[in-house]
């Protein structure tokens, strides 16, 4: 039985800022420091075999926090989980599209990564994660539109995987060939408002 836990790297400026953030190097901002302690602590409380991160600034951030609570370094960071390519469009917010390119830059050619794209790379990495490290407790750390769009095509569910929160934590289990939810977008781990 492969068990894969999903966290979704903690909340950066641009988050804030609804600003395109692709493959930009931002880092965690401070509350995004402080949510990743709090899913530190949280993870600390389990066993891990494996730890994988994207190797993307705010995704790494989140997971040398993490690490040093569970006392496991990163055993690897994987381009693989890096959020979708923005192409032109990254670093920049929609009032500022619309300013450069028009209210129609969507129709445009801005060079993003696809969906179908982001999505088989994410599928590609389970499957393999899952064949390489079977019976295995693996941890990853990523990003949230990847990690949406990745569960859409594992779970063949497109209701689901959207707007997944700042280090919320989502848990997938494969039994006899099909993946079900364990634990989905928990942020337990937050104050709650």
């Amino acid at each position: 039985m492969a068990v894969i836990t999903f966290v979704r790297h903690g909340v950066t400026d641009h988050n804030l800022e609804k600003r395109a953030q692709g493959h930009t190097p931002n880092p965690l901002n401070a509350e995004g420091r402080a949510q990743a302690q709090l899913v530190a602590g949280r993870l600390a409380e389990e066993q891990w075999d494996v730890f994988i991160s994207s190797d993307l600034r705010r995704a790494r951030e989140t997971a040398e926090i993490i690490a040093a609570a569970i006392g496991k370094p990163v055993d690897c960071f994987d381009p693989r989980l890096r959020e979708m390519d923005r192409g032109k469009i990254a670093d920049t917010t929609e009032e500022e599209r619309v300013a450069r390119w028009g209210s129609a830059w969507k129709e445009l050619d801005m060079g993003q990564e696809t969906h179908e794209s982001m999505r088989a790379r994410g599928i590609g990495f389970i499957e393999d994660i899952a064949s390489r490290y079977a019976g295995q407790n693996v941890l990853v750390v990523t990003h949230g539109y990847f990690l949406g769009q990745t569960l859409k095509e594992l779970m063949k569910d497109e209701s689901t995987g959207g707007d997944l929160r700042n280090t919320s934590v989502t848990k997938v289990v494969c039994n006899d060939g099909k993946w079900a939810y364990r634990l989905y977008d928990c942020v337990r781990h937050l104050p709650q408002p």
